[in-house]
């Protein structure tokens, strides 16, 4: 039975479909770190990478803090795992769909009498 889908859903969804913030999750994956240091490895403003954390955060994937004049960025896991629950829904699905072709399969194999090479015969006029 398919569950009903958190509200947020769509909106972690949305977070997730931009390479970019895949990329910044990727780097929090790994520790805590500032605004600054996700932003080097990207060609562009600080800005622009300030817009994609905001839509991380409102997706609560990432939480920013305060420490004097640093903004710190961790990976919230939750919406996460909740994605990765819907998801798993239809991947056990087409699990069993792909067991049943599978069984499918193997019981025309097993059915399917072995061909002998043909000889080629003449071909005859029809008889009247």
């Amino acid at each position: 039975m398919v569950e009903l889908e958190p509200p947020h859903l769509d909106t972690v969804f949305h977070a997730l479909s931009d390479p970019t913030r895949r990329a910044i999750l990727a780097r929090l994956a790994r520790g805590e770190t500032t605004v600054n240091d996700l932003a080097a490895p990207f060609q562009m403003s600080l800005p622009a990478v300030s817009k994609h954390l905001k839509v991380l955060e409102s997706a609560g994937l990432i939480e920013r803090g305060r420490e004097a004049q640093w903004r710190p960025c961790k990976l919230t896991a939750a919406p996460l795992h909740e994605a990765s629950n819907w998801i798993d829904q239809y991947r056990r699905f087409w699990e069993h769909s792909f067991d049943r072709l599978d069984n499918y399969l193997t019981a025309l194999q097993s059915n399917k009498p072995q061909r002998k090479p043909s000889k080629k015969r003449a071909l005859r006029a029809p008889s009247k």
